[in-house]
């Protein structure tokens, strides 16, 4: 039987809709986290715009108290940068991106981490923060004290699962500079590393499917080869893109009609949809990616979506959102944008 065949449109508008960015969703918070497979966090406000953009009514105090509560929990997960993820999500996440976190670390940083005695340093970390939560400064303070170099605490920050405890972190306190340990904050968890890269795949093609395997695995930070036999025995189904690539998806995932309206959407920095596990789905058009994402610059530029695609940027200026848009708009596309901007400003004033 031949697979589907999905055109890019297509495929545009189901990751659109798993990402809650066709309509906003009354899913709640910790379920629309789930939905979209957690969100990418190392501007602690980003996660708050995400959440703005795909729910209904959603208040800037809503995910600061799901994070005081840990029903949110924010840390180290996907590709070794900050995510905030459900608390029932955390340790399925942890456990199946533990040691490809700890692999890909160890090959960057051979050169520095080679000086140091690792497992004296994670022992050691282990057992200030098994005390009570504590400021990174101090933390380092006390590392070099005892005559460790600044990329012990480097090592320790990927190594041992620590979450960013509330009230760090969040938009009220940007600076994400408070650590505890994970199992301290949500109690100790029997997940192996075979059940988290399970749920790892079921969560990317519940939110960004479908995909080929090595979207999913670029995504995670984790090497292809091993998720092969977990996705060969999972109940998946098969479906084909405009270049014959094999795309995975869940059984009932949604398939939107390709020709789905796509309102306009502001998105925050480091924004999942648009890092290139998602470049299939073009929404963001590839002549745009290098103003969008740069080396020169240290976090990547806040967007708006047309039609399902990037359209410009944005920023938050004193009591109003400034618009950079990449091409002419339509008279009636900004008169849209200027309503959502308007309630983006409102969000920003709290």
């Amino acid at each position: 039987m031949t697979e589907p065949l999905l055109s890019t449109r297509a495929l545009n508008r189901a990751l659109l809709a798993r990402q809650l960015l066709l309509e906003r969703s009354p899913l709640p918070l910790t379920d629309a986290l789930e939905q979209v497979g957690g969100l990418q966090t190392q501007y602690a406000p980003s996660g708050y715009i995400g959440l703005w953009s795909r729910l209904r009514d959603f208040r800037r105090e809503e995910l600061t108290e799901a994070l005081v509560d840990r029903r949110v929990i924010q840390g180290t997960l996907l590709r070794s940068t900050i995510h905030m993820v459900s608390a029932a999500d955390w340790p399925l996440f942890a456990a199946g991106t533990r040691n490809a976190r700890r692999d890909w670390w160890l090959r960057v940083s051979r050169g520095e981490s080679g000086t140091i005695d690792i497992d004296a340093v994670l022992s050691r970390v282990r057992g200030l923060l098994a005390e009570e939560p504590r400021r990174q400064a101090e933390i380092v303070k006390l590392l070099e004290v005892e005559g460790y170099p600044r990329i012990a605490w480097n090592t320790a920050a990927q190594l041992i699962d620590m979450v960013r405890v509330p009230p760090s972190g969040t938009w009220e306190r940007r600076r994400a500079d408070i650590y505890g340990l994970a199992d301290d904050w949500l109690g100790e968890s029997g997940a192996t590393e075979e059940d988290g890269r399970e749920h790892l795949i079921r969560r990317y093609l519940g939110g960004f499917g479908p995909a080929p395997l090595t979207d999913i695995a670029n995504w995670a930070g984790l090497p292809v080869n091993p998720l092969r036999p977990i996705v060969e025995r999972l109940d998946l189904r098969r479906l084909r893109d405009e270049r014959g690539r094999e795309l995975l998806d869940l059984p009932a995932a949604p398939l939107p009609d390709p020709d789905t309206p796509a309102p306009v959407r502001f998105l925050p920095t480091w924004e999942a949809t648009l890092l290139v596990h998602a470049r299939r789905a073009l929404i963001l058009p590839e002549p745009y990616r290098p103003l969008i994402f740069n080396t020169k610059m240290p976090q990547s530029v806040p967007t708006f979506l047309v039609d399902g695609a990037v359209a410009g940027t944005w920023r938050h200026e004193k009591d109003h959102i400034e618009i950079t848009p990449f091409g002419d708009l339509s008279a009636a596309i900004r008169r849209e944008i200027d309503d959502e901007a308007e309630r983006l400003a409102a969000f920003h004033a709290g």
